[in-house]
């Protein structure tokens, strides 16, 4: 039964969830040389990997949130952790969030595992890594989840993985994204997409976007109609959400695999803490702190006691999933 007790503690400011959920992005600070590597891919396109190299056998693939980054503080702390201890990381940046627009009209989405496929074989093929681990962050943790549920050809060296903040269950999620309460998110995501949107339009001319509408758009729905339902072929945003949710993959995962997910975290629905399924699978473990809000876990001012999340992440990497990679 892997439901997992938290220590987790934050002094007071961090016990409040949007303060954490923004403390991060606005205040965290660190900087990291990443390495390049750019993949072509099947359909004509590429994708950017930022490496950070200690020389290691064993390496940590990180996959962002919705319009992140390798640069995400998130992903450079996390990143210079497992440096520390010993690994190398390998910074997946999603379609047209590398800093470069991608080659094609389609960028990503909350399900769109076979560009993660396509990264694990081509380390697989092409690295000299013995054991890859994988650690998703919110629509990255979503689709690490729904990766290891979804595909069998998962190559052997692949051991296990940690998702983090992740809404399992899109249709519930999106609702409460579109509450009051996450307005200022919302609308920073919005206004991030719209602009992308409008570059598509420019350099796609056969890609018919109402600009008004456009403009006018306050929520995900309003942007996936013009975008993600025609584009990636689903029949409406109802559709996209229950394919790409997933909570569904869950109890097909055979690989141990940890979700953090904070009981206060504004963007999640009760249906995106999958007790049930931590209950009955013996590889899926459920960690849900008091505190934490939306990918923050943060617990004071100082940047040195800040490391609770990579931490946890390293703990669950040692116990369950490489017990043979003796922290340095």
């Amino acid at each position: 039964m892997p439901i997992l007790t938290s220590t987790f503690n934050p002094s007071f400011p961090f016990k409040n969830a949007h303060f954490n959920t923004i403390y991060r992005p606005l205040f965290m600070k660190n900087d990291i040389d990443y390495e390049r590597e750019r993949v072509k891919t099947w359909d004509a396109d590429f994708i950017d990997l930022d490496f950070s190299r200690v020389g290691s056998k064993n390496a940590v693939l990180l996959i962002h949130g919705l319009e992140g980054s390798a640069q995400s503080n998130y992903m450079v702390t996390t990143s210079l952790q497992l440096n520390q201890a010993g690994f190398d990381t390998c910074c997946m940046n999603l379609r047209g969030c590398s800093g470069e627009d991608n080659l094609i009209l389609g960028t990503y989405h909350s399900g769109k595992t076979d560009d993660v496929d396509f990264i694990i074989q081509h380390l697989y093929k092409n690295h000299t890594y013995d054991k890859i681990v994988i650690v998703g962050f919110s629509l990255g943790g979503n689709l690490t989840l729904k990766y290891l549920g979804e595909y069998s050809n998962i190559p052997d060296f692949v051991k296990g993985a940690v998702a983090v903040s992740v809404p399992v269950d899109l249709t519930s999620s999106q609702a409460e994204l579109s509450k009051l309460k996450n307005k200022l998110y919302l609308n920073e995501f919005l206004k991030t997409m719209k602009e992308k949107l409008i570059r598509k339009a420019e350099k796609f001319p056969d890609f018919v976007l109402d600009r008004e509408l456009l403009a006018k758009a306050t929520r995900f729905k309003h942007i996936e109609k013009q975008y993600t339902v025609p584009v990636f072929g689903f029949k409406s945003s109802e559709d996209y959400w229950e394919k790409a949710s997933s909570r569904p993959f869950i109890p097909y995962i055979k690989h141990p695999t940890l979700l953090i997910n904070s009981l206060d975290d504004s963007f999640l629905s009760d249906a995106c803490y999958p007790r049930q399924e931590a209950a009955r699978q013996d590889n899926f473990y459920l960690l849900t702190p008091n505190y934490g809000g939306h990918v923050g876990f943060l617990s004071s001012f100082s940047q040195h006691n800040n490391d609770w999340l990579e931490s946890r992440i390293l703990k669950f990497i040692h116990e369950r999933i490489l017990p043979e990679a003796t922290p340095l």
